[in-house]
């Protein structure tokens, strides 16, 4: 029964912390854009990788093959 002493005062402690932690992030803007990360993946950059008919195939040089 003694331990109650230590840990409900331990657990508002804890509570108390992860308010003010989550008032920080807020305050610091964390939570202002949700949906932006999400779609942002969609409009990915991928233009350069998309082939055209008009691209010529990469070759890569014969390599020399010398026995010894």
């Amino acid at each position: 029964m003694e331990i109650l002493f230590i840990l409900i005062p331990v657990s508002i402690a804890f509570v108390a912390l992860a308010i003010w932690i989550f008032g920080w992030a807020i305050k610091n803007g964390q939570y202002d854009d949700l949906e932006g990360p999400a779609h942002s993946i969609l409009f990915d950059d991928d233009a350069d990788m998309i082939p055209d008919r008009n691209d010529k195939p990469k070759t890569e040089p014969a390599k020399d093959s010398k026995k010894p």
